[in-house]
């Protein structure tokens, strides 16, 4: 009997594991995302069930008497998995931390690039037959403040640093980082030419960056998000851009994603998009499914199966 099942793989997450050396008996592929009834179906008889996309809910969970265990490709589980309902029925979840941390930070300073030298628009102009460009200035002794100091948050840092940013940074714990001040939020806001959350997208920090605090920012700052978009209030954001108070915005995460054809965003002025592909590069699926692969033949040794 296969072992575990991926019940939204992906055509490159088939590819992943396969060249990880996982094999039928370790992993089956069920492809797309998938609704809650379809969701249960899929997983029926399976002890692991291998997230990508799709949520696994409480409902899930009850129906599915078989499982034991869930794995997240990923580090963010709570967007996507029931985790009070998940420990109260003792099944416990697995994370993948650190395989995408540099990918992710280096995705953060692209959109900053791209933000802050009008780099997409003046593409777009000049293959519309165009010659137009506004850049914003220079990024060096800009500021940037980040909000949180993780992994993703201190890579994000080093590179500001030597990219001659001054880096300020609020965290929960004292910051000992060479070159970043530790300031309280309200002052971050305050002062930060450039805004970038990192934070994990937990009950504590869902819209930690609310309407009122993101007005908090001084005109003309420039917002990135890499991290998550519920950390953030998504209307208020695109308010700003509208009416100028950012200078311009970098986001590869929202809160539907796909993100839909007539959103309001893909019109905004001044914002530079991508598809949430922060965390993608050839060596970090290669690190993510290869930690997956290792804690599966693990929890299979464990669990005798």
């Amino acid at each position: 009997m296969t072992f575990a099942i991926v019940a939204d793989s992906t055509p490159f997450l088939v590819e992943a594991f396969a060249q990880a050396g996982a094999d039928d008996t370790l992993i089956k592929h069920h492809p797309g995302q998938c609704d809650e009834a379809t969701m249960i179906a899929r997983i029926a008889g399976y002890p692991v069930v291998v997230v990508n996309e799709t949520k696994v809910t409480a409902a899930v969970m009850d129906a599915s008497p078989a499982l034991k265990q869930v794995l997240f490709l990923g580090t963010g589980a709570a967007n996507f998995v029931d985790l009070p309902a998940a420990a109260a029925r003792n099944i416990p979840v697995h994370t993948i931390k650190g395989y995408g941390d540099r990918a992710v930070a280096e995705h953060t300073i692209a959109l900053l690039f791209a933000v802050y030298r009008d780099i997409p628009a003046q593409n777009a102009s000049i293959a519309a037959g165009g010659w137009d460009g506004a850049p914003i200035g220079e990024l060096s002794g800009k500021t940037i403040g980040l909000v949180g100091l993780g992994a993703i948050g201190s890579e994000v840092a080093r590179m500001c640093h030597a990219l001659g940013l001054n880096v300020i940074a609020w965290a929960r714990r004292p910051i000992d980082l060479p070159g970043v001040e530790q300031v309280d939020l309200d002052t971050l806001l305050a002062r930060a030419d450039i805004v970038s959350p990192h934070l994990a997208y937990t009950h504590e920090t869902a819209n930690f960056l609310d309407a009122k605090r993101l007005r908090q920012m001084k005109p003309g700052a420039v917002f990135i998000n890499t991290a998550r978009a519920e950390l953030t209030d998504e209307a208020e954001l695109l308010a700003m851009l509208r009416d100028g108070h950012l200078a311009g915005a970098g986001l590869d995460v929202f809160t539907a994603e796909p993100l839909p054809a007539d959103h309001p965003l893909r019109s905004a002025p001044r914002v530079v998009l991508t598809a949430h592909t922060g965390w993608q590069s050839p060596e970090a699926i290669a690190r993510l499914i290869g930690n997956a692969v290792a804690i599966l033949e693990r929890e299979r040794t464990a669990l005798g199966v």
